[in-house]
């Protein structure tokens, strides 16, 4: 299963990737923080689709699952040098809550720019990615943006246009994939635990694993243009 992309996303992905390639060179590409967000949900449910059990008699085994599983929205961001995160959005009792313009500003001030200067990453020399949420482009956090990355954005509505409907030529693509695969593996009863696991997986991944997948990270970018913009068949069937 694959987002649907239209004609004119396919012409916006491909000319995006040629401007990524032109514009950055190797050492701007090992100086990109990749970010983005995801929802883990409690019960860890998977496409029912997917799952089958074959038997010569039916063995009328019941699984039972929450109609609405507890879940928790978790930020990160993926660069060569480390994760930043995971940061989660919620409210005072430890609940999920909406990404929406003020809570992502507020986690760009008070979460991501003190974790750079903490981590003494130059931001002037960093490029900061994200997709293209309304959340993540409205005036006040497009303002903030620009003042910790001056000219080095890469979203919509800024320096180079990240198009929409992409994941697949993102870096978080294999983050996510390889975070849920990881976290699932631990008992998990509440949320808490939830959060615990998300962050014992982050801790797993290594220096040289960051620094691969984003050495690797131009390889998408031309296969989409050699693709025409169209999703990507050598990540969609990878084994």
């Amino acid at each position: 299963m694959v987002q649907a992309i239209n004609d004119q996303d396919t012409v916006n992905r491909k000319t995006v990737c040629e401007v990524v390639l032109n514009t950055l060179d190797n050492d701007d590409l090992n100086q990109v923080l990749m970010t983005d967000e995801a929802n883990f949900h409690l019960c860890g449910n998977v496409n029912s689709q997917n799952c089958r059990y074959w038997a010569t008699e039916n063995p009328r085994i019941i699984h039972q699952k929450a109609l609405h599983s507890e879940k928790v929205t978790v930020w990160c961001g993926v660069a060569s040098f480390g994760v930043i995160g995971p940061y989660f959005f919620e409210d005072k009792a430890g609940r999920a809550v909406t990404v929406n313009s003020a809570r992502y500003t507020e986690m760009l001030r008070t979460f991501l720019e003190p974790e750079l200067q903490r981590l003494g990453v130059e931001t002037q020399n960093l490029w900061f990615q994200q997709d293209g949420a309304t959340d993540h482009t409205t005036k006040p956090a497009m303002r903030v943006l620009n003042e910790m990355f001056p000219a080095r954005v890469i979203s919509r509505r800024d320096i180079i246009e990240w198009p929409a409907r992409s994941p697949d030529i993102n870096a978080c693509n294999f983050f996510w994939g390889y975070l849920k695969n990881k976290m699932y593996e631990k008992k998990r009863e509440t949320t808490v635990d939830l959060k615990q696991n998300i962050r014992d997986a982050v801790v797993t991944m290594s220096p040289t694993m960051l620094q691969r997948v984003m050495q690797n990270f131009q390889k998408p970018l031309r296969e989409c243009v050699d693709n025409k913009g169209r999703h990507l068949t050598d990540t969609v069937f990878r084994k």
